[in-house]
């Protein structure tokens, strides 16, 4: 059984979850410009994605982030766009209408309230969302693998741990190994437990990650937000932070 995520309290829930604020700022552009341009290709348009870029200060994505790569900006070059515009559009709210996409009555009504739609959005985008590059095989096959995860970071995330820590914690067999051993050995599992797990969880707003430099090459150390706690601790006879 899936974990569910269930919020409670008053925490403010766009400041803590990226994935959650992206949604609100590209709906509410939507809204004030009679839509979200499209290219030929059907992408989202420059003019958008650089105001993107700039509005919607995206851990590791902000201005600064992304031009220092690209000189101009598509929307293939904002990694954070692929889920947000997939979000809106699978849970309708835009809606393509000739060459743009605009918000649909379901869209204006969770700009209006938008609260009541974290449980729906955070279950679509951790559990359902495919990724830019991945496959839906990928994401299904990662299912059973969510309890136990999200067990284990209640326990190593509440001081802080680096990806090869959680690694060895989840499975006896990588245990002994170093890190230089983790990284011949156990690479593609690395990079799963990275980008199909813990990065869903940062973009969430569950976990952030806390890097002595941004443009360094070493892993990071992954710390619970308080939205951790609102989302997973929030029910009396929870176990390890996760609703049964």
């Amino acid at each position: 059984m899936l974990p569910e995520i269930r919020l409670d309290g008053n925490l403010d829930v766009a400041a803590l979850s990226p994935v959650f604020r992206g949604m609100l700022l590209a709906l509410s552009y939507a809204e004030t410009h009679d839509g979200i341009g499209l290219t030929p290709a059907g992408a989202m348009n420059r003019k958008f994605v650089h105001w993107a870029a700039v509005s919607f200060q995206w851990p590791g994505f902000g201005e600064a982030d992304l031009y220092s790569v690209n000189k101009v900006l598509d929307q293939s070059d904002m990694p954070p766009l692929w889920p947000v515009r997939d979000l809106l559009q699978r849970l309708k709210f835009l809606r393509l209408d000739k060459k743009c996409l605009v918000p649909s009555k379901r869209g204006l009504e969770f700009l209006a309230n938008p609260r009541p739609q974290f449980n729906s959005i955070a279950a679509q985008y951790l559990y359902s969302h495919v990724g830019e590059g991945e496959e839906a095989r990928e994401v299904r096959e990662r299912m059973p693998f969510w309890k136990p995860l999200l067990e284990r970071l209640e326990v190593e995330a509440d001081h802080g741990c680096s990806p090869n820590e959680l690694l060895r914690a989840l499975n006896p067999d990588l245990a002994s190994l170093s890190d230089v051993e983790i990284f011949v050995k156990a690479w593609p599992l690395k990079m799963d437990l990275k980008y199909g797990y813990l990065r869903r969880l940062c973009w969430l707003g569950l976990l952030y990650e806390q890097r002595e430099d941004r443009d360094s090459i070493q892993d990071g150390v992954y710390h619970k937000t308080p939205l951790w706690s609102a989302c997973l601790n929030s029910q009396p006879g929870s176990n390890a932070g996760v609703v049964h």
